[in-house]
């Protein structure tokens, strides 16, 4: 009975939600963590074995043992093709467990489903949107737990694999939790929604992020609404007001609809502080958000929105807003030889116009670089946004513009006969030799103090130009 008490889920609810059989080892399981890679695993870990398209988990199956998995998810062609072979693994640790299942992407997000439902009085909170999710997430999770023992993913592990890793470090301490969801194929967020199970939302936007995996913006709305599910009447779904999709997320929502982004009753805005951040009130009460730009504003007005929804009171959110930390490569302001505003987490074209935008409307005497990286998974779109992307950076007001990576050539190549009075590079790849070129083009060409925007898909690693400009090395 100990293992049992113990366990994140028993034997028997881990075949009931996935359908699994079980084959080989004890019947009595203890699991206290869950992995999809050998490398975290730990003692009691369920290990699941993801199959990709190059590389099979199962492999490391024994690695994932002799570290201590006790409890081994196997995928039933897997077991099917070479049954010997998880036999002699059991042979050599008779202490496992092994679970076939039919696929071991959906037992996972099984099995984490049915953790979830353990936690019945959680307030189960979705993220989701085509820009600012992270962001917005980790605005409300400052807020909220001002006044709740809140539990969210890290980072951005949003996705099918990362929303069910994430959902299993609930325990019943916790009584808020917040999930980031992303996506990158259809319905993934409708896999997903129905691990967590939602009882409020917040969709960001309904931008051109991963268009070209879901093929047009209807699409993307589509699979975006699926955050909304599991309302079943009784739920809030929080919504920009100004969204091109507004009326169609509306309609999805079978509960109470909360639109966001400009002043309410209690939300007055101040003034913006550029680089600083921007300055507004809740309930009369003065707080600054650190993070800079109308964009990070607006993610923060969903935010305020839903914790006003959830009783909290103009004070914990003023407070929540006033302790957010800054997030590594989101709007951050590093100041040093050089003002880095170092955005390079990730890019779509959402977001890079919002970049470009705001540090172009920065009221500074000083120089200005914009360090411009490629936006990857845009599919047949990439040109064309791109070429876009060229467009904005000719007509703001950055001195110099670097665009890096294959891909930003077409903006470079597009914008290059036009330009005057702005001085235009571009650099090929995403070697550690490119951003090496890129940082020094920067400490050759422009006084220090200059405002440098570096802004790019998290696949570029342009961080790797910050820490050069900081006097690091790769």
């Amino acid at each position: 009975m100990i293992g049992i008490d113990k366990s994140l889920l028993t034997l028997e609810k881990i075949l009931e939600a996935t359908d699994g059989i079980h084959v080989l080892g004890p019947s009595v399981i203890t699991f206290t963590s869950v992995a999809t890679d050998s490398r975290s695993v730990e003692k009691n870990t369920l290990f699941v074995p993801l199959i990709g398209e190059v590389q099979d988990g199962h492999k490391y199956i024994p690695q994932a043992m002799e570290k201590g998995a006790s409890v081994v998810f196997i995928a039933r062609k897997n077991y099917e093709d070479d049954s010997n072979f998880f036999v002699n693994l059991h042979h050599e640790k008779p202490g496992v467990t092994f679970i076939v299942v039919e696929n071991t992407m959906t037992a996972l997000q099984k099995a984490a489903g049915a953790y979830v439902e353990k936690f019945p009085h959680l307030m189960k909170i979705a993220v989701t949107g085509s820009s600012g999710k992270t962001t917005t997430k980790e605005i409300l999770v400052s807020i909220m737990k001002q006044k709740y023992n809140v539990i969210c993913n890290q980072g951005n592990l949003n996705s099918e694999t990362g929303l069910p890793l994430s959902v299993f470090k609930i325990r019943s301490e916790h009584e808020c939790g917040i999930f980031e969801m992303g996506m990158n194929r259809e319905n993934e967020i409708g896999e997903i929604s129905a691990v967590l199970k939602a009882n409020f939302a917040i969709v960001t936007n309904i931008g051109t992020a991963h268009i070209g995996l879901l093929g047009s913006r209807d699409n993307i709305a589509r699979e975006k609404a699926k955050v909304f599910d599991h309302f079943h009447n009784f739920g809030t779904g929080v919504i920009p007001f100004d969204d091109d999709y507004v009326d169609f997320l509306k309609d999805q929502i079978e509960g109470k609809v909360v639109l966001y982004g400009q002043d309410t009753d209690t939300v007055k805005y101040v003034a913006d502080l550029g680089l600083g951040g921007t300055k507004f009130t809740v309930g009369g009460i003065e707080t600054v958000l650190s993070l800079p730009g109308k964009y990070n504003y607006k993610n923060a007005l969903g935010a305020i929105a839903l914790a006003e929804v959830l009783g909290l009171s103009s004070a914990e959110i003023a407070k929540g807003i006033s302790e957010l930390e800054p997030m590594f490569g989101r709007s951050q302001v590093l100041e040093g030889k050089y003002t880095i505003v170092q955005d390079c987490y990730n890019a779509n074209p959402d977001s890079m116009e919002k970049s470009i935008e705001f540090v172009s409307s920065v009221n500074d005497e000083r120089k200005k670089v914009f360090v411009l990286g490629d936006m990857l998974e845009l599919g047949e779109d990439s040109v064309k946004e791109h070429e876009k992307a060229g467009e904005l950076a000719l007509h703001s007001s950055a001195d110099m513009v670097i665009f890096a990576g294959d891909e930003m050539n077409v903006a470079f190549e597009k914008i290059r006969a036009s330009v005057s009075g702005k001085e235009i590079f571009h650099y090929a790849g995403r070697s550690d030799d490119s951003m090496k070129e890129i940082a020094e083009k920067i400490s050759s060409s422009v006084p220090e103090k200059s405002i440098v925007l570096i802004k790019g898909s998290r696949g570029m690693g342009l961080e790797r130009i910050t820490k050069i400009l900081e006097g690091g090395e790769l």
